[in-house]
């Protein structure tokens, strides 16, 4: 039996690619540098960092690199703090030694999830995927490509939390979202609230347009939370919301009306 990883690297030259590792585990690191340079003598490892606040420094004065080596928790807090403080849009792929935070994880430009320790087969994939993903394509395929992102997936669910436990809601089984004093919470149709980690204006962007409607700068609400539409002062509209028999009264914004109306006639 063969021990080395060379075994199950299907091999092809990455030219000059260069990689940073985020990693607070020194023998961590350089095992995976030692993989990588295994793998392909033309990846470069340009930075081995340590922490948020070093990955965010190195970040905020270099130029990107084409690929991040990521693990999540680091000495001073969870890496994904580093994307809330630097606009990264280049592929990433996490290497963690905890399987709970994948979710999160691609929700960022991740293309692999990987355990520690990482192995050679796994890494291999990986590296396969961001080639796969960096080909150039065919004018057929790109045509193709160009259909499906005018066709955007939307999100089904989200992870939603209550004291301290964390659920999955169906987007069917929201009737609205809303914001108070910079929470955003979440309700559903049995009434009950919970807390998201999102903002109103990446919750309009990750939901589906026919079904959802940003009604003022607080509320955003599924089709089916609305029973009663009446006219209100200033050309406006007064909607009554509903959920599990609560009701509530929500002003729609000036500005927001004429939208409202195609909306509504869709």
């Amino acid at each position: 039996m063969v021990n080395s990883s060379a075994s199950v690297f299907h091999s092809f030259k990455f030219t000059h690619m260069r990689v940073v590792i985020i990693e607070d585990e020194l023998l961590a690191a350089e095992r995976l540098q030692h993989q990588l340079q295994e793998y392909d003598d033309q990846i470069q490892v340009v930075a081995h960092l340590y922490s948020i606040a070093e990955a965010v420094q190195w970040l905020e004065t270099h130029r990107h690199p084409d690929l991040l080596f990521l693990d999540i928790q680091l000495a001073d807090g969870y890496s994904f703090e580093i994307f809330k403080q630097v606009d990264y849009r280049k592929p990433i792929i996490f290497t963690t030694a905890f399987d709970q935070y994948a979710l999160d994880a691609f929700q960022l430009h991740s293309i692999a999830y990987l355990l520690k320790p990482v192995s050679a087969g796994m890494l291999a994939k990986s590296l396969q995927k961001y080639k796969e993903l960096c080909t150039p394509v065919s004018a057929q395929t790109a045509a193709a490509l160009l259909h499906t992102f005018e066709q955007p997936e939307y999100k089904t669910r989200f992870l939603a939390k209550s004291g301290q436990k964390m659920y999955f809601i169906p987007c069917d089984d929201i009737r609205y979202f809303f914001a108070e004093d910079k929470i955003v919470y979440l309700v559903d149709r049995d009434g009950n609230k919970f807390t998201v980690d999102y903002t109103m204006e990446k919750l309009e962007k990750c939901l589906d347009p026919k079904v959802f409607f940003r009604l003022n700068r607080s509320y955003l609400v599924h089709q089916q939370s609305i029973f009663q539409i009446k006219p209100y002062v200033n050309s406006r509209y007064k909607l009554m919301l509903r959920s599990a028999g609560k009701q509530e009264e929500v002003i729609l914004s000036r500005e927001r009306v004429r939208d409202f109306k195609a909306w509504a006639e869709v």
